[in-house]
């Protein structure tokens, strides 16, 4: 249930964490908090050694003692697809573009508002939740098999780690081979709901999926179509 999903709150300000994690539990999140990027991934680690629950979503800022935010939204992405949400200072969109290179689902400046926080993380864990949901059944294209329910990519016969996102992009694109997706239209068919993102967003999971593919010489079965936006090759 989302009200009740479990968030991991890392931020080294000890009143901006307390601040963010009693107003999330108020909600009725479960809330886990860490101090320093060191604490973040011992907790981290822990909960998947001794069988824990995982987390249903994390909430972290860049500059933390011990362990970078960067650091950690890759080590999470090498275990797990929990939504990421990146608060933080720093505005420049290079910082943007290459948290969502490593697998951020989404940025946050600060100062922010908490309204809009809560808004952020409910559209993540409804994603999450309605990703998990999604009706079954084995699509192929080409060289791909993908499983929609293990939400799985399986590229000439090598298995492919995409986050959740990627995998929504993919599935979309297989789902409806022959259509031109204009960006806004693709983020929204793997989003499963309106979404307003830059281009830049997208082309930057775009280009992370191609990257993956790459190894297994399947990454031009995505196209882009100049000036509109990406389809399969035919």
């Amino acid at each position: 249930m989302e009200d009740s999903a479990r968030i991991l709150v890392i931020e080294d300000d000890v009143d901006i964490n307390d601040v963010v994690a009693a107003s999330l539990r108020k909600t009725g999140y479960v809330c886990v908090q860490a101090f320093s990027g060191s604490e973040a991934r011992l907790l981290l680690k822990t909960a998947a050694a001794e069988g824990e629950a995982p987390f249903d979503l994390v909430i972290t800022d860049l500059m933390l003692p011990g362990a970078s935010g960067e650091e950690l939204v890759r080590a999470i992405r090498a275990n797990s697809d929990a939504p990421v949400i990146v608060v933080s200072a720093r505005s420049d969109a290079a910082d943007k573009v290459a948290l969502l290179k490593l697998g951020a689902d989404d940025y946050l400046t600060k100062p922010f508002d908490l309204d809009e926080l809560h808004a952020r993380v409910a559209v993540q864990l409804r994603h999450a939740a309605r990703g998990a949901g999604r009706a079954a059944g084995v699509l192929r294209f080409k060289d791909w098999t993908l499983d929609p329910e293990a939400r799985t990519l399986t590229a000439a016969g090598e298995p492919v780690r995409l986050t959740r996102l990627e995998y929504g992009i993919v599935e979309a694109l297989v789902r409806r081979p022959k259509k031109v997706f204009t960006k806004r239209k693709l983020f929204e068919a793997a989003w499963q709901e309106e979404c307003f993102v830059e281009d830049k967003a997208v082309n930057v999971h775009v280009s992370n999926i191609r990257g993956k593919l790459r190894a297994s010489g399947t990454d031009a079965y995505i196209e882009t179509v100049w000036g509109i936006g990406f389809k399969l090759a035919e």
